[in-house]
């Protein structure tokens, strides 16, 4: 059983460094979000116009090592949750690898066409929801707009044949060409996903943006170490790096100089880019553990703000043991104590 993460577990060596840090960000958010206040030109979506939603869940079968066992019953439970919220059997693309039709399995080729079918023809106020349950990875970052040195990917199904679907590709076709005011809300169950949409503006749970911290990258390196997780350790030594050399604040300053879009675009990934996300069996099911918690928080609270959706989904987390720590990122600057709404 991966070991709980704890709140206090910071040495005492930092902790002064930590206040600072917190301190800074305050005032820098403050700063940032009264500049951005001043020259935005995006809109929160009403979220009264068309709705669609793809969903791809991946089990792999056959794949040793590799099979998972939840992702396709994770499809299923938000399926479910979003005809709760108003989506219709028709607003929906559903790619599984259970299916027999060969235009439904989640291989890169459908899973690419299903990203642009979702954004085709999008307008202000709409409300587009993409899932992805499946494999996650990392991969050298060519461009410098990676804080950690890698990007992150996606595996389709025929992964092993033609490669991955990597976050510059995605934010491409599902980003940049949505208009102002269209919400697309996207969450990512899988490995590596932290930064998965390559959205600017990452959250704390207080409300305040996030900036590189060493603080916060030595946490996790502690885990890793602790959890004997050598792959991920030697991500996070990369990472912790770059954020010594400075070179981490220069990706953050890149990606929000070419990734911010005025389109509405909230997404919530599994885990910190150096973890791993859990397959696991909860209430006596196969499933995710992020899809499993979304859906259960917002079941539970159905008038719940993004920042209490973000520390529930954790809290969850905790209580179960798994030191996993979701993340929730935007395109736009985003008051967060605002309304989850589909």
């Amino acid at each position: 059983m991966p070991r709980r993460r704890q709140q206090d577990e910071y040495d005492d060596d930092y902790e002064d460094e930590d206040q600072q840090e917190e301190q800074e960000d305050e005032d820098e958010g403050q700063y940032d979000s009264q500049e951005e206040e001043d020259e935005h030109t995006w809109e929160y979506s009403e979220c009264n116009g068309n709705r669609k939603a793809l969903l791809a869940g991946i089990n792999y079968f056959g794949e040793s090592p590799g099979e998972l066992r939840g992702c396709i019953n994770d499809v299923m439970n938000i399926k479910e949750f979003l005809h709760s919220r108003g989506f219709e059997e028709d607003d929906m693309l559903i790619l599984t690898d259970d299916q027999e039709d060969e235009e439904l399995r989640p291989t890169k080729e459908n899973m690419i066409n299903g990203m642009q079918w979702l954004v085709d023809g999008a307008e202000p106020n709409d409300s587009l929801f993409f899932h992805f349950s499946g494999h996650g990875g990392p991969e050298e970052d060519e461009d410098g707009d990676e804080e950690d040195g890698f990007d992150e990917s996606i595996l389709p199904v025929d992964h092993q044949e033609v490669g991955s679907i990597v976050d510059d590709t995605m934010h491409e076709i599902l980003v940049t060409s949505l208009p102002v005011g269209c919400r697309l809300t996207v969450i990512f169950d899988c490995c590596h996903s932290g930064s998965g949409l390559d959205l600017p503006y990452t959250y704390r749970d207080t409300g305040n943006i996030r900036k590189p911290s060493k603080k916060e990258q030595l946490e996790t390196l502690k885990q890793h170490i602790a959890r004997g997780d050598t792959d991920a350790l030697a991500l996070q030594v990369k990472a912790l790096q770059l954020v010594e050399s400075g070179e981490a604040a220069q990706a953050a300053r890149l990606t929000k100089e070419t990734r911010h879009s005025d389109a509405d675009v909230i997404f919530f990934s599994g885990c910190l880019d150096a973890q791993t996300s859990a397959d696991a069996v909860i209430d006596e099911q196969n499933t995710g553990a992020l899809s499993h918690a979304l859906v259960k928080v917002l079941y539970e609270n159905s008038e719940i703000s993004y920042r209490e959706l973000l520390i529930g989904i954790r809290e969850f987390m905790e209580e179960k043991g798994l030191t996993q720590i979701p993340q929730l990122s935007s395109s736009h600057p985003y008051d967060i104590n605002l309304s989850f709404a589909l």
